[in-house]
Parts: structure tokens; C-alpha cells; sequence
């Protein structure tokens, strides 16, 4: 299964998701991979430390500029998986320098580079696939590869709005590009379950038929501790409500259930 985890409104959380989704999942004893698209690398900082840019090994870069020319083999994403401290759990790191890239890949059309990768990975049970917050060449690439999408959403009218837009460019993407993909989920981020408006919001949400999963991720200051530890809260704070929700989220997805249809 491939999700990618996208919203093109910033500071939703859309690292956060990702990491602690994949590493719940890995520590299900499924097999994981992140593929970091986000040059910032958040994704990458919190699963490989401080010293993530300068790390050994091959990143989402050399992957998209093997591209830019004809291999009879190229080389495929396998060769970029780097392992995190955490058994099962992969990760494709992102690079500062990637948005260099960006303009030569649109001009030679290679939106279908990453689908062609993911497909022919290999031993990897699931795929979360983190964006940068924009709709550019790397956010498409991943709506074009990927299974489903998982929206993160913060309970306000301004990122209603915006996610009404993203809606609309899912569709597109659907019928242009990858008529397989779902919007599996809108992801409630640091939600406060005792204020009126996040549920005003929500309630909106779903009358609208927007598909919203039903575990809503209270907000917490652990989440800052563990992105300061480098580690994901399934292995930072393993009892605290928060990851519980992580827990509850992902098993929902995992069994079909979490979505509303």
C-alpha cells in the first residue's frame, strides 16, 4: 500500500503524520519505507538525526537525477532505502538541493519515475510518501504514485478552504493521471476536543461528504520532545495518549475502517 501524506497549506503536520504512521506500522512487524520528497527533511531529521544531509548513502536526489538520462538499467529506489534505528522501518531521505532539480525534471516529463520506482520495489509492505507544501513536480509525482492520500488538517476555516482546493486537485489527478487513487482520510491534527470550532469544522467537513477519520490527534507537547529526540512516540512516549491515537489511526487504515466513504 502507498500513501502519500499531502496538503499544500504548511505547518499541518504532514512529517509528523507520516513518520509516526510508518513507524507504528513497522512496529507492527510490517515492512516500511519513507520516501522524504520535502527538501526541508523533516521527515529525514526525524528519523536519522541532526546529521541527516551529511549521512552515508543515496538520497531521493540521485534517484531523480539518474533519471534525467537514458539507462538501458536504471537504478531504482532499493538503492537509496537507508535503515533507521528502528527494525522494519526504511527510509529514502530527502535532499536540500532537490529543488535544482525540479525544472529539468517537468521539461523531460518524468511524473512517472517515482510510480515506475515504488512499483518495482521490492519486500516493502508499505510506502508513506511525505511532500512538500506545495502542488509542484515532487507532490505530483507522489499523487501519481501512490495508492491513497491521507490529508492533515488543522481544525480552521482558512485550511477548510484550502483543503476544498486540494479536493479539487485530487480529482484532477485522478482522472489525468491515476484514476486509482482515494482520498483515504482527512488526518484532524492537534485537535482540542473540548472547543466548539474544531467541531463545527469537522461536522462541515463530513455534510460535505469529505471523507474524515474518525481518530482525531490531540494536540501535545510531546510531539516537539520527540522530534527534538529524533524519535518517532511509538518508541518515545509508548503509552502516552497520543501515540495511542497513532495506534488507533493506523489500525483503522489498515483494516479499511478508518474512512468514512
Amino acid at each position: 500500500m502507498k500513501r502519500v501524506i499531502f496538503n499544500q497549506k504548511g505547518g499541518v503536520g504532514k512529517s509528523s503524520i507520516t513518520v509516526n504512521l510508518a513507524a507504528v506500522a513497522a512496529a507492527s512487524g510490517r515492512k516500511v519505507a519513507v520516501i522524504d520528497l520535502d527538501p526541508q527533511g523533516n521527515a529525514s531529521q526525524y528519523l536519522l538525526g541532526p546529521d541527516w544531509v551529511s549521512a552515508e548513502g543515496e538520497s531521493i536526489y540521485d534517484f531523480f537525477e539518474s533519471t534525467l538520462s537514458f539507462r538501458l538499467h536504471p537504478p531504482g529506489l532499493d538503492t537509496a532505502l537507508q535503515s533507521t534505528p528502528y527494525d522494519n522501518l526504511y527510509v529514502v531521505p530527502a535532499h536540500p538541493e532537490l529543488p535544482a532539480l525540479h525544472a529539468k525534471l517537468e521539461a523531460k516529463h518524468k511524473i512517472y519515475k517515482l510510480k515506475e520506482a515504488l512499483d518495482a520495489l521490492e519486500d516493502i509492505d508499505d510506502v508513506f510518501i511525505d511532500t512538500p507544501p506545495a502542488l509542484n513536480f515532487f507532490s505530483l509525482s507522489a499523487l501519481v504514485a501512490a495508492d491513497s492520500c491521507l490529508v492533515p488538517f488543522d481544525c480552521d476555516e482558512f485550511a477548510k478552504q484550502a483543503l476544498l482546493s486540494l479536493v479539487e486537485t485530487l480529482q484532477e489527478t485522478q482522472a489525468d493521471h491515476n484514476p486509482g487513487l482515494i482520498l483515504e482520510g482527512v488526518v484532524v491534527n492537534q485537535f482540542s476536543a473540548r472547543a466548539k470550532l474544531p467541531q463545527q469544522i469537522v461536522a462541515s467537513l463530513e455534510a460535505e461528504s469529505i471523507p474524515v477519520c474518525e481518530v482525531r490527534l490531540p494536540s501535545s507537547v510531546v510531539m516537539r520532545e520527540s522530534h527534538q529526540a529524533h524519535q518517532p512516540l511509538v518508541h518515545f512516549a509508548p503509552k502516552h495518549k497520543l501515540t495511542d491515537a497513532f495506534q488507533a489511526l493506523w489500525q483503522g487504515l489498515n483494516s479499511g475502517s478508518e474512512s468514512v466513504r
